[in-house]
């Protein structure tokens, strides 16, 4: 630091002479208006005494003095060490740009010794591309009275370009000519945090913007902040989406559900997975399976929820297709012997647990076989889904309808009754109502290979074998033997008819 501004802070040897003048004169001013010193009208001893009290009086003026100077030099010695022991550059330059102060933190962020800094010319450590930019920046602060920052790059004394920030402000003392006093600080790191946030930025838009998944920004709340560029396919311009309720759209079976996984990822800070249900505005639903996981701040605190999902709706009916085959009839769509014996199994697990009988009947049309061999398997096909159709329509919902191979269907019957013949009457009126139902003639529109079409009316009756099962006397394959032989029983009476199950035992 030089003596120049260290004098600006120590007291001069001109000011102590002065300070010591003002001091004497006071004294030399108290003493003339004393009276004169007659001894022979005062005592020697009052006199002495009055000149011990002023002695005093000069003493401690003294001892007040040398503390002032003692905060002043410590003020001082505080002041050089901010100065010189600072992490950022401080510089003083004149009105011309010379610099006429600077500390050893400016020297080295700009590649010189301090010494040789002194009236350069600051715009020289100015990279060129960045001096018109200084220029203008500098005129601004000469001109207005607020502190003015700017960024640029400076260029060091061994040639490498750095990235800085300065912080200006013009001083104005007396009439002395203005001087700017800038604060120099290295801005390389936070260009090197900002490039790296950039990057992942652009990263991630590149992921966002490529990708077929719907990446969604929410803030804690649930509102939508980003939605990538994907969410046209399902809403149109995601600008419109911005600070729009993200659980709108779910179906109002899966909201809640939804909801509470979200808040739980807020909570513990976990990815939760779920599928769920979106309700379009345009009536369709899409199936979609997401995964959440929590954003932090800077102080480990939950900021913003990412959400990735996709959407699986060509996967859920894929799903249910396979399901289908598997557990469903494909001519009639339903239940096959698979989900039938599933479906048996429950009905009878139902009536051990309630004490009431349930029933199952099992059906085979008679005369299906002559319009097979008359008109081919596809009106066959046609007769045998409008006997589902017929079946379903005198059940209830909670009963099961299953084919059970060719013209043959089973009905279970769940809770009927803990009374066995009132339980017996009710499965009656049941398989009354169907084998009515089914004998009912059948309008048959057959269409040909030349896509002409044909219209057929044929007669075809059932025979129905019933029997009433409850707790778990017998296994399902018995219950099903059993109504197939109650069946036969109804077709030996002459088929169209009803036959209850009857144990020999």
């Amino acid at each position: 630091m030089s003596h120049k501004l260290l004098d600006q802070v120590k007291p001069s040897a001109e000011t102590e002479a002065e300070f010591a003048r003002a001091l004497r004169e006071a004294a030399e001013k108290k003493l003339a208006q004393m009276p004169h010193l007659d001894t022979s009208i005062r005592p020697v001893e009052e006199i002495l005494h009055e000149l011990r009290v002023h002695q005093i009086e000069l003493e401690m003026q003294n001892d007040e003095l040398r503390r002032t100077q003692l905060l002043i030099e410590e003020s001082r010695d505080r002041y050089v060490e901010f100065y010189d022991f600072a992490p950022v550059g401080y510089i003083t330059v004149n009105r011309d740009a010379l610099i006429e102060e600077i500390n050893p933190a400016g020297a080295k962020l700009l590649g010189e010794e301090r010494g040789k800094l002194l009236r350069r010319h600051f715009a020289a450590f100015i990279a060129a591309e960045d001096r018109d930019h200084w220029y203008q920046y500098f005129t601004s602060v000469l001109q207005r009275d607020v502190k003015l920052a700017c960024e640029l790059d400076i260029l060091r004394g061994d040639g490498t370009l750095l990235p800085v920030q300065l912080d200006s402000v013009r001083l104005l003392k007396d009439d002395n000519p203005p001087v700017v006093r800038i604060v120099l600080s290295d801005n390389a790191e936070r260009k090197r945090v900002e490039e790296s946030v950039r990057e992942k930025e652009e990263f991630f838009r590149m992921i966002a913007e490529n990708t077929e998944d719907f990446i969604a920004i929410l803030d804690l709340e649930g509102r939508r902040l980003y939605n990538s560029p994907s969410y046209a396919r399902l809403f149109g311009d995601p600008e419109n989406l911005q600070g729009t309720d993200s659980f709108a759209e779910i179906h109002p079976d899966d909201r809640e559900r939804v909801k509470e996984l979200f808040m739980e990822t807020v909570r513990s800070g976990q990815g939760m997975q779920t599928e769920y249900r979106f309700a379009l505005p345009d009536g369709s639903i899409h199936h979609m399976e997401s995964i959440g996981g929590l954003i932090k701040n800077t102080h480990d605190q939950p900021s913003r929820v990412i959400v990735v999902s996709r959407d699986i709706t060509e996967r859920k009916q894929a799903e249910e297709k396979i399901r289908s085959l598997a557990y469903f009839d494909t001519l009639t769509q339903l239940p096959n012997r698979r989900m039938l014996d599933d479906r048996l199994s429950q009905a009878m697990a139902a009536s051990k647990r309630s004490g009431r009988y349930g029933a199952l009947m099992f059906l085979d049309m008679d005369n299906f076989k002559p319009l097979n061999d008359q008109q081919g398997h596809s009106a066959g096909d046609l007769l045998l889904k409008e006997v589902a159709r017929r079946i379903n329509g005198c059940v209830r919902e909670m009963d099961t309808v299953a084919r059970f191979g060719g013209d043959e269907f089973v009905v279970v019957l769940n809770e009927l009754s803990a009374d066995e013949a009132e339980s017996a009457v009710l499965a009656g009126v049941v398989a009354e109502k169907i084998r009515v139902a089914l004998a009912e003639p059948y309008v048959l529109n057959i269409l040909h290979t030349d896509k002409s079409a044909t219209k057929i009316k044929h007669h075809c009756t059932s025979s129905i074998g019933v029997i009433l099962f409850i707790n778990h006397e017998a296994g399902p394959e018995d219950i099903i033997k059993w109504a197939d032989m109650a069946m036969y029983q109804a077709k030996d009476a002459g088929r169209n008819a009803i036959r209850f199950y009857e144990s020999k035992a």
